[in-house]
């Protein structure tokens, strides 16, 4: 069987099932709710706990604290997540910026042992597995493309690419060194040989994945 028509059979089986409705829905209201406290102590900036830097624990969220911004910017992060997944138009978004955030949340709770919490985001992130698999018909196209066949590319092209680069690698050092930027001038017969080397190198990747990528098919064009 066609592994994309298994895939598709075994997705239609279960958002048909009504129970199973029920549970994505009640799952995804349930991680948007985990997720808005903690985002507005970020996005407010205040701490996210008491632990004294003795603590793994502590030491480690008292550091993301101090990070300014930084701390506000993973808040807001956490509530866009959330707000997402609360609107049936936007949950597969909402669940796609959860699971990366939760993963993270997950690894960090169990690498510092974080009593309780770490067997919480766990079952957070496989929640977060689920929704992404719910909304598997919405972002299947990333397994499987619709595109038509693969660009073809000449010889000449492949080693059009790659002496372009060579050639940009090597002036754009020349230039650097002749402003005497990083000590460039310094065994520069060498240096430039490796540079435009992988300049080269560079130039034959892109063209390599040129040459394997599929074109783009809108409607019947």
């Amino acid at each position: 069987m066609d592994i994309e028509k298994g895939f598709d059979k075994i997705h239609s089986r279960a958002i048909k099932s009504k129970l199973l409705q029920y549970f994505t829905a009640f799952t995804r209201v349930l991680l948007a709710i985990g997720f808005i406290p903690p985002s507005l102590k970020k996005i407010f900036n205040e701490p996210f706990t008491i632990l004294p830097d003795s603590h793994p624990v502590g030491h480690y969220f008292n550091a993301l604290y101090a990070t300014g911004y930084y701390y506000q910017f993973i808040g807001w992060g956490q509530l866009i997540a959330a707000i997402l997944l609360l609107f049936p138009r936007t949950a597969h978004l909402g669940a796609l910026m959860f699971l990366p955030i939760i993963v993270n949340i997950a690894v960090l709770t169990n690498s510092v042992d974080f009593v309780g919490t770490k067997y919480i985001t766990i079952l957070m992130t496989i929640a977060a597995i689920y929704l992404v698999c719910w909304d598997y018909d919405r972002w299947k196209t990333l397994l499987f493309t619709k595109r038509c066949a693969r660009v073809s590319v000449s010889v000449f092209e492949f080693l059009m690419f790659s002496v372009l680069f060579a050639l940009a690698a090597a002036i754009g050092i020349s230039f650097l060194a002749w402003f005497s930027v990083g000590n460039l001038q310094q065994n520069f017969s060498y240096k430039v040989s490796i540079v435009t080397g992988g300049g080269f190198v560079f130039g034959l990747f892109c063209a390599l994945h040129h040459k394997f990528m599929k074109k783009r098919r809108i409607g019947n064009s």
